[in-house]
């Protein structure tokens, strides 16, 4: 199963995906404190990303704000930010914010609209001969903020959605590697036992700063190269 609502619309889909913020801001209760256009950016970088990996175009963002009308800059700004680093153009950005009731704590709702032409996601079998990796590494709260060079770039995230051989990515959040694993797969479970990677496969993923891909082996020293330290391969998926 899939993060995300795909939508008939005539001879298209539409893709819906979103992500919540809270807790996360410049506010005085806030747990973590950092910018605004930090907040947004990774929101927008979990809603975009599931997206994307649905195999959909993102068209437009929608944001709901709780930290208040005078952000709303600084909001757009981050989800800007994340754009760019998508290489994507013609993204409408719009949104709502709260502004008859002071919050004490910083709030945000991310929404990504995408369309694509079909709604036939790949089947993921364990059996088929594929190879799986995360890419980047599973980082929460302050973490994200400390060890920036950990985080899957969106940019590499984007180029492997598009290389031949790669079956499918999804990103990981807050239930963790193993977790996301047994989304991807289809109709198999995943256990403990039958993944082997050098990283807690339990954590939570914070806004996606990790994902997992699929691919064929054929062209796994051309996506090693590229990925670099970000590259973390996962054995052992067959049962004995």
């Amino acid at each position: 199963m899939r993060d995300g609502k795909i939508i008939p619309l005539g001879e298209e889909y539409l893709v819906i995906t979103s992500d919540n913020s809270g807790g996360i801001g410049r506010k005085e209760k806030d747990v973590v404190p950092v910018p605004y256009e930090t907040v947004s950016y990774f929101a927008f970088r979990v809603a975009v990303m599931e997206c994307m990996a649905l195999g959909a175009t993102p068209i437009s963002v929608v944001m709901h704000n709780f930290c208040g009308d005078s952000e709303w800059k600084a909001l757009v700004s981050g989800v800007e930010r994340g754009i760019q680093e998508l290489g994507l153009s013609e993204i409408s950005i719009t949104g709502s914010s709260e502004t008859n009731m002071p919050l004490l704590q910083s709030a945000l709702g991310v929404v990504v609209i995408g369309k694509m032409k079909t709604n036939e996601l790949p089947e993921i079998s364990l059996s088929a001969g594929l190879e799986f990796a995360v890419i980047g590494k599973p980082l929460v709260g302050e973490e994200v903020v400390m060890k920036p060079t950990a985080i899957a770039p969106l940019e590499l995230f984007r180029w492997i959605c598009e290389q031949e051989g790669v079956r499918a990515v999804l990103p990981v959040g807050s239930k963790g590697i193993l977790y996301e694993l047994n989304q991807l797969v289809t109709n198999e479970t995943v256990d403990e036992s039958m993944v082997q990677v050098d990283l807690d496969i339990y954590k939570s993923g914070g806004p996606s700063t990790c994902f997992i891909m699929a691919y064929q082996s054929t062209v796994e020293e051309k996506l090693s190269l590229k990925i670099g330290p970000h590259f973390h391969p996962i054995g052992g998926q067959t049962p004995v």
